[in-house]
């Protein structure tokens, strides 16, 4: 089977650029878990320690990242995430420790020189 017209010359189209995902567990001081996915991981860490997350990293005062995985795939990254919210609490505690144990901020550092660059609008969505 041949193709005609446009669809024989699929492969002389340019590649998309690979997007990231990142799927993400933000902690506190009390160690308080939190597990999400994003397509900028500095962008939503940022939102987060800023408090322009409406809901529970809010209400208890969640903004350090103890974990972090990535990947081009976005169906990947949201299976991912929902696997590990479905984990009882001592295998998300195993995951991080596996790589952070000893629960450091791992985005301590990112900010410090950004001045305006990550101002984001409140109520601005990813």
């Amino acid at each position: 089977m041949s193709f005609r017209g446009p669809a024989r010359n699929l492969q002389r189209l340019p590649k998309k650029p690979h997007k990231e995902y990142y799927v993400y567990i933000l902690s506190n001081a009390t160690r308080t878990l939190y597990v999400g996915v994003t397509n900028n991981l500095v962008r939503r860490v940022y939102q987060h320690k800023q408090k322009r997350v409406e809901g529970f990293t809010r209400q208890y005062n969640i903004g350090w990242l103890v974990y972090y995985e990535q990947t081009t795939d976005v169906r990947v990254a949201i299976l991912r995430e929902k696997q590990i919210k479905a984990w009882r609490r001592e295998k998300k505690v195993t995951l991080i420790e596996a790589v952070n144990p000893q629960w450091k901020d791992l985005s301590a550092g990112w900010y410090e020189d950004c001045g305006q660059a990550l101002e984001i609008p409140r109520g601005a969505s990813e």
